[in-house]
């Protein structure tokens, strides 16, 4: 199995930033999709952000274009969550995820997923 472990999570005031980082480890795939997901209490499991693991193709949730971007190292197998602007809303469980395909945007298509780093923001 890939292990996924995230780091970078924490309480932050309303209008800062946070970088959260995701390292894989174990069997790698030529072509792995990447995904940062969060769950706030009471609401579902979203789609924050993903990246194809080559091609540079990126997809973004509504609630959050314009403030996050994902990016990724290869050479690491490193994925990374830069939130700017955060707002209270942000505040989740962040998750990142990993598929088998070149790209996804939904949770089903993830196979492997980290046990997600919190992160909290204050007003």
């Amino acid at each position: 199995q890939v292990h996924l472990v995230e780091s970078g999570g924490g309480l932050v005031q309303a209008g800062g930033s946070l970088r959260l980082s995701c390292a894989a480890s174990g069997r790698t795939f030529s072509d792995y999709a990447m995904g940062w997901f969060r769950q706030a209490p009471g609401k579902e499991r979203d789609v924050v952000a993903t990246i194809s693991w080559s091609g540079g193709t990126t997809y973004y949730a509504d609630s959050v274009k314009g403030r996050f971007t994902i990016s990724r190292d290869n050479a690491k197998n490193t994925v990374f969550l830069q939130m700017n602007s955060l707002n209270v809303e942000d505040t989740a469980v962040y998750y990142c995820a990993a598929a088998r395909v070149s790209i996804a945007t939904t949770s089903t298509r993830y196979d492997y997923w980290g046990r997600g780093t919190q992160v909290t923001v204050s007003s």
